[in-house]
């Protein structure tokens, strides 16, 4: 008797459990695009466009992991609070500058063009802004961490070979040791920037 209740229960679970699907890079690369695309060229106000872009942001992108790995050899000296503020101010930082960015396109056109799988914890996809009247193509690879197949985030982006992330790490590294070694100037720079 209960060993039918047990394996009734196991059918159960069996039938309503949906594995979890690997999510394919690119093809996360291409939904990311096509959604940013239709925020930037709907007629909504430019705030409601920010809102709408963090949010894609926060989705998919590593912004913890970004923030840790741009405050280099630092970040091993940092205590308990000054980590959660950090991240706290690196993600208010990091939305604040790529929406930014992003709000002056009004509808970028964006190609992927190939897929390259690094490890099994890193995904290189390749894309290309396409060129407009303004401004040349562009080449962009997107790096994607994923160590979870059914949660890819990218973890830096590419343009013509400059890494954002590495680029990010050298200024944080510069802001830090130009203030004697004081984190706290790096803190301080970050809020200036997010209230600005």
């Amino acid at each position: 008797m209960i060993k039918t209740k047990i394996t009734s229960i196991l059918i159960l679970i069996s039938i309503f459990i949906v594995p979890v699907q690997a999510k394919d890079p690119s093809k996360l690369i291409t939904e990311i695009v096509n959604e940013a695309s239709k925020i930037l060229s709907s007629s909504d106000p430019v705030e409601s466009k920010i809102i709408k872009l963090n949010n894609i942001a926060e989705s998919n992108v590593d912004i913890n992991g970004i923030g840790m790995y741009t405050l280099g050899k630092y970040r091993k000296n940092l205590n308990e609070d000054q980590k959660i503020k950090y991240k706290k101010l690196f993600k208010s930082y990091f939305l604040k500058s790529f929406s930014s960015r992003l709000v002056d396109y009004s509808d970028p056109k964006i190609n992927v063009v190939s897929e390259k799988k690094l490890n099994d914890k890193y995904t290189i996809v390749t894309t290309v802004l396409e060129e407009t009247s303004k401004n040349p193509e562009i080449k962009i690879d997107w790096r994607i961490y994923t160590k979870n197949p059914a949660r890819p985030l990218i973890r830096d982006l590419i343009v013509e070979g400059l890494s954002l992330a590495r680029t990010q790490k050298e200024e944080f590294k510069s802001i830090i040791q130009n203030n004697g070694d004081d984190i706290n100037y790096l803190f301080k720079s970050l809020e200036e920037f997010i209230i600005k």
